[in-house]
């Protein structure tokens, strides 16, 4: 069963398409293919009947004439309910797929001994060349990307400082990424290769460009609109759809399906543990397991939904659904109108729902204060792209953990390319057996091949693989970025791997131990050199916990750093963002020391005629 075909015994049809604005009638009856219940004149061949078909005793009979939940979306929403803010986390990416891919901005300085610019790969059978695998994240080449107000003095304590970067920097895989400032899904600018073709060629530049500009959308934002936000790129994916639809397929195992008034790449789940949430998309307030639920029980019945649907018929319908998840309004201290506020704010921001209360996409709610029934308004609904949302398959799911796993299940070589292409750098020690041989068997094919498609740079290291977007615009996250916390958390990463970084020969692994204490204290010192002098946020520079709150979770969910039961651990990419290791010379052997002179003390001449010897 296809990813996007999430409702029990789901039946794929040929219906109307969406606009983005009005109804899930659509403006025509094209040949998109949307998932549906089944239909009435029997089940679809490789649909799941009868008892392969999960479905909840439990849920009411609808009157004719009222809305019925999805089974599927309803069983999604009640596992939601019950899980961790951990595991809601993973449940929406594994059932939804709807996160962006996130990579390392700043790529690391080449030393003086390189030539400027891209590169092309490291021939490894070349004796002559640096091979990858012998070089170290940990003593590198670093990127260093400015900080405000980078005045402390070089520390003068025997130890580890800064220095120069080390020598041994490696080639990256030509891409065609862009230099110069970021953008967003600009054209990438053409190398001077790519200007001096003939007239005749730059036909094929020019696709080649934008078909690269189609993929980076997509992969940004699975969910494209041709009247939403990025409706400008929406053209690009309709002129060539079939040749991104193979390359997803081939390169991602990515189902793509186009309509004329939307795109939506369906992401497979990135399995447990991926530190990937839905946010507010005004606030970007994180979801809990409530708004989750609810944005799950909306869906499920925004499938089948009228295009036009009073809002208070959605509440009451939502909460007789189930009344435990409903929409949680009325008086008490239960936090049910901040979630539901969060679930219609998502489905604004996706254009499954319009015509919204501003105070219920806010968070105030204020006209729910009472009940259902005293809500007012009439929605629009995009039936369609509320179809689209689902991608996971609920349905065949026994349960959440079950359904996490069963969204990430691929075969080795699509399953290291979906970590390459959606996270900021792949460890081999992360891998599976059978995926550490296959990235070990095609460590520069298979990054190289994604760098190409996406336009990215293949930073090759000896505990892994990391693609780089220099442009800043294939990911959610940016390192170093705007704000208190992410300028706390480049600059506490950077002292961090000052103090425990492994010497150079020292065997190590991917991660090394990082005291509690040690964060703290690094954190205090920053905050107090750093803090007023560069205008940090006073509630921030008050209340020190919460700094290192934020610090550390960007820092987290960029995989700079990881928790074990045993704490936190440091590792290796870090160190890219940090000084290479360098030991303090004894005297006279540092690169800007002056070379002792040579002094040669001159022969006693001879005595003169007449003088004594």
């Amino acid at each position: 069963m296809k990813q996007q075909e999430y409702a029990t015994g789901a039946a794929r049809t040929a219906g109307g398409t969406s606009d983005g604005r009005t109804g899930g009638a659509g403006r025509s009856t094209t040949d998109a293919v949307v998932a549906v219940r089944e239909p009435a004149c029997g089940p679809v061949p490789g649909a799941a009947t009868g008892a392969d078909a999960p479905q909840d005793p439990d849920a009411p009979a609808a009157p004719p004439g009222e809305l019925s939940p999805d089974p599927a979306l309803l069983r999604l929403a009640r596992w939601f309910a019950e899980a961790d803010p951990g595991t809601a986390d993973d449940l929406c990416a594994a059932s939804f797929g709807l996160y962006p891919a996130r990579h390392f901005g700043a790529p690391a300085e080449p030393s003086a001994a390189e030539p400027a610019g891209p590169t092309a790969p490291t021939d490894p059978s070349d004796p002559a060349e640096p091979s990858a695998a012998e070089v170290s994240w940990w003593h590198g080449p670093t990127a260093h990307t400015p900080a405000p107000l980078r005045t402390r003095e070089p520390r003068t304590a025997p130890g580890l400082r800064r220095a120069r970067r080390d020598a041994a920097a490696l080639p990256v895989v030509l891409s065609g990424a862009k230099p110069g400032r970021p953008g967003r899904h600009r054209k990438p600018e053409q190398s001077r290769a790519a200007a001096a073709v003939v007239p005749q060629d730059r036909s094929a530049v020019t696709t080649a460009s934008e078909r690269r500009i189609a993929a980076r959308l997509l992969l940004a934002h699975p969910l494209v609109t041709a009247s939403g936000p990025h409706a400008d790129g929406f053209p690009l994916i309709r002129r060539h759809r079939d040749w991104l639809t193979e390359r997803f397929d081939t390169l991602l195992g990515y189902p793509l399906v186009v309509g004329p008034w939307h795109a939506r790449l369906h992401k497979a789940g990135p399995g447990p543990g991926a530190v990937r949430r839905l946010e507010h998309p005004a606030t970007g307030a994180p979801f809990t397991p409530g708004g989750y639920a609810r944005l799950a029980l909306a869906l499920a019945l925004l499938v089948d939904a009228p295009e036009r649907l009073p809002l208070g018929r959605l509440l009451a319908a939502m909460d007789a659904a189930d009344p435990g998840i409903g929409p949680g309004i009325g008086p008490g201290p239960s936090t049910g109108p901040a979630d539901l506020a969060m679930a219609f704010a998502v489905l604004a921001d996706w254009q499954v729902l319009t015509d919204l209360p501003a105070d219920l996409v806010t968070g105030h709610a204020t006209g729910l204060a009472t009940g259902p029934g005293d809500a007012s308004g009439v929605l629009t609904v995009d039936r369609e792209l509320a179809r689209a949302v689902p991608a996971g398959p609920p349905a065949l799911a026994d349960d959440a953990a079950d359904l996490i796993r069963r969204a990430a299940e691929a075969e080795p070589g699509t399953a290291v390319r979906r970590r390459l292409a959606e996270t900021p750098a792949v460890l081999a020690a992360d891998l599976p057996g059978d995926q550490r041989a296959w990235l070990r068997d095609h460590r520069h094919s298979g990054p190289a091949a994604l760098a190409d498609f996406l336009g990215l740079e293949a930073e090759q290291r000896a505990e892994g693989v990391a693609l780089l977007d220099p442009a800043e615009e294939l990911t959610d996250l940016a390192l170093s970025g705007a704000g208190t916390a992410a300028q706390a958390a480049l600059l506490l990463v950077e002292r961090l791997v000052e103090e425990v970084r492994p010497l150079p020969g020292e065997t190590t692994g991917a991660d090394v131990p990082v005291p509690d204490a040690l964060i703290d204290g690094v954190l205090g010192d920053i905050a107090d050199e750093y803090g007023l002098p560069a205008g940090w946020r006073r509630d921030y520079l008050a209340d020190r916990t919460a700094l290192r709150r934020d610090a550390l979770d960007l820092l987290h969910r960029m995989g700079l750093i990881t928790t074990r039961p045993s704490g936190w651990l440091l590792r290796a990419p870090a160190a890219r963002y940090a000084p290479a290791p360098d030991l303090l010379p004894t005297p006279g052997t540092g690169r800007h020391s002056r070379p002792t002179p040579d002094i040669t003390i001159p022969a006693p001449a001879a005595p003169r005629a007449g003088q004594p010897a």
